[in-house]
């Protein structure tokens, strides 16, 4: 397992992908799928706007290009770092790729399915359980989205 420690600079680099997705006028919302040895595996980053694409969330570009990466779409040994707490869709996207572990920064008060608005990752009555840490550089996280939505961009939620 990773320590807390290193979620950090993992979030760097989502934080990284969530800006890149600003060239796109997409939302900036950024995700990083790590090994158990650190090796960061894939990146995501929103593409709805750039692909006209409902799904193409950051997690579940990450995932699957993961899946790709690996040739597998059990993901049971890796760590989803994201910037925002995963929605639904996405929240079903980790736990049909089994992924143990999600790291998340922003909460997300109107979409968020990881204790938010539901807790999808946690819910009992599932077979598949996920660690989750929240919080992690919350504030750049937060800012990076409200910077977006009170500016040019922003026209719908993540």
């Amino acid at each position: 397992m990773h320590a807390p420690a290193e979620f950090a600079v993992w979030m760097d680099l989502a934080i990284a992908e969530a800006e890149a997705a600003l060239a796109s006028d997409d939302v900036p919302v950024g995700a990083v799928l790590v090994a158990p040895d650190g090796t960061v595996v894939s990146v995501g980053r929103n593409e709805r706007e750039l692909h006209t694409d409902p799904t193409a969330h950051a997690e579940v570009v990450a995932i699957r290009a993961a899946a790709t990466a690996l040739a597998d779409w059990h993901l049971t040994e890796l760590t989803l770092v994201v910037t925002l707490e995963p929605c639904v869709m996405c929240a079903g996207a980790i736990l049909a790729a089994r992924i143990p572990r999600v790291v998340f920064g922003a909460w997300d008060e109107k979409a968020g399915a990881v204790g938010s608005v539901y807790d999808v990752l946690r819910d009992r009555r599932l077979q598949h359980r996920v660690e989750v840490y929240a919080g992690v550089e919350a504030e750049r996280c937060s800012t990076l989205l409200t910077d977006f939505f009170r500016g040019a961009g922003g026209v719908g939620a993540p």
